[in-house]
């Protein structure tokens, strides 16, 4: 679980990596639970959250470098 503060400090390219990285993730969960070996169910929220945050992180560097 990435805090906010910490995607702050990352450039544009890490943040796309770490976007990348939380979807296969969650993928990886989704199948889990598909096949019910997943345990913790909260999981999947969490990597959900933490996907948006840094989704939203993202955008708001780059509509900071376009002005």
């Amino acid at each position: 679980m990435a805090k906010a503060s910490e995607l702050r400090a990352k450039d544009v390219a890490a943040l796309e990596t770490e976007i990348k990285d939380l979807l296969k993730s969650h993928f990886n969960l989704r199948m889990q639970r598909a096949t019910q070996q997943l345990n913790d169910t909260s999981a999947l929220g969490k990597t959900r959250r933490d996907i948006a945050r840094a989704k939203t992180i993202l955008a708001e560097k780059k509509q900071g470098a376009a002005k």
